[in-house]
């Protein structure tokens, strides 16, 4: 049987061609009523928009930018994290990932809507950037940052990054989608090629980004390794919500061919990149707590004492002991169920991981109140309208991919 033909027996009927060569579309199945859930989503975002709005006038300025940088530095991690699984299916040629990796590109469908909450969040750069502070050219150590955080500099080093991140969202994603429609293999090639390329503009990009919109709210504090801890929890995240994602189109009957046995894979990857993230948060506390350099500590001190140490706990044995042991075993990272659990406790400790980075700048311990439930309603409902519109674009699975039919025969030995 033909490569080709094997494709085709895999995929469901709304995706067969009869004989004479032109597509038809089979009568979807009887399923729960979607309309509810997207009418829900709007909902939502509607009730989280006034939240936001009633925010910027009731809680204050700072509380409001706090806010909408956490979900900015959230949205970037998901984004991205769903951009690298992408480019390193192409680099590495792993087959069992082929039938996912149009999954994981749907959830890389939020990096063009960055460029609009990162261009909002431009305007919090006199609020909560300490930088940009009356008192900054009296500190000696933001003193000696000024050729590198100066407004103009900063913007364009912003604007740098999200336009190579949309130019590679375009050439990964919409690259791999018109494949679907000329089928033409070359387009393979080109991706592969392009993909460690990216990576290089990835492991830069996403320093910068942390450099700036997260370690220099607090400018005189700095960690050679905060780039990398970024992209740890980007990747961990990515891989949780690509685990979700295809575990939901699994139970829709729309990966036909996808096993448990693909799945199981995907929990190991999540399992590896778990212990990478504890592997650097851990290097990061170590190096600082023992050099204990004034300039260092003082960022451990504002997140590992009064209420602040309380999530510091939380975040230790949340983001990693949980998932780690729950997905110890082979049998546990069988389980759909278990896996499901995990996917979505992992997502929400690389929030909670967020909110300990940026939350502690206002000071007074934990803020949770009606504007970061507001902030969290708006965010989450959108995300999800934009992931859910772009699952019901084109095919689940890249069908124009010559190793497709190779990924559906992936089975564990």
């Amino acid at each position: 049987m033909s490569v080709a033909s094997r494709v085709r027996s895999a995929l469901p009927p709304r995706f067969a061609e009869p004989a004479g060569g032109r597509p038809r579309v089979a009568q979807p199945h009887v399923r729960p009523p979607l309309w509810t859930v997207h009418r829900t989503l709007w909902a939502l975002v509607a009730l989280g928009g006034a939240g936001i709005v009633a925010a910027w006038f009731l809680a204050g300025a700072q509380r409001f930018w706090v806010n909408w940088l956490m979900w900015l530095v959230f949205m970037v991690c998901l984004a991205l994290g769903a951009l690298f699984l992408v480019a390193l299916q192409h680099m590495t040629g792993a087959r069992w990932s082929v039938p996912l990796r149009r999954t994981a590109e749907r959830i890389a469908a939020l990096t063009p809507w960055l460029v609009p909450v990162a261009a909002i969040a431009l305007f919090s750069l006199p609020v909560v950037f300490s930088w940009t502070q009356p008192d900054a050219a009296s500190i000696t150590p933001l003193v000696l940052k000024e050729h590198w955080l100066n407004r103009p500099f900063f913007i364009i080093r912003l604007a740098v990054c999200l336009g190579l991140w949309v130019l590679s969202y375009v050439v990964l994603v919409r690259g791999s989608v018109r494949q679907d429609v000329t089928k033409d293999p070359s387009l393979t090639v080109r991706l592969r090629r392009f993909s460690p390329v990216f990576m290089i503009l990835l492991a830069l990009t996403i320093t910068d980004f942390a450099f700036d919109w997260v370690s220099a709210l607090e400018a005189s504090w700095y960690s050679d390794i905060f780039g990398v801890y970024l992209f740890a929890g980007a990747v961990t995240t990515a891989i949780a919500a690509t685990l979700l994602a295809v575990m939901h189109l699994q139970r829709r009957g729309r990966l036909p061919g996808v096993t448990g046995d693909h799945v199981y894979n995907l929990g190991g990857l999540l399992f590896g990149f778990t212990i990478f993230w504890a592997y650097i948060a851990f290097s990061q506390y170590l190096l600082q707590w023992y050099a204990d350099l004034p300039a260092e500590v003082f960022w451990y001190v504002q997140r590992t004492s009064g209420p602040m140490g309380l999530v510091f706990v939380l975040l230790g044995v949340g983001h990693f002991f949980v998932p780690f042991l729950a997905l110890m075993s082979r049998a546990d990272k069988k389980s759909p169920t278990r896996l499901k659990w995990v996917a979505i406790w992992v997502i929400f400790m690389e929030f909670v991981d967020v909110f300990w980075l940026i939350s502690p700048i206002q000071g007074g311990g934990i803020r949770l109140g009606w504007p970061e439930v507001s902030f969290a309603a708006f965010f989450v409902a959108a995300g999800l309208l934009v992931i859910r519109r772009a699952l019901s674009l084109g095919e689940d699975m890249p069908t124009g991919d010559p190793f497709l039919a190779a990924g559906l025969d992936f089975h564990l030995r």
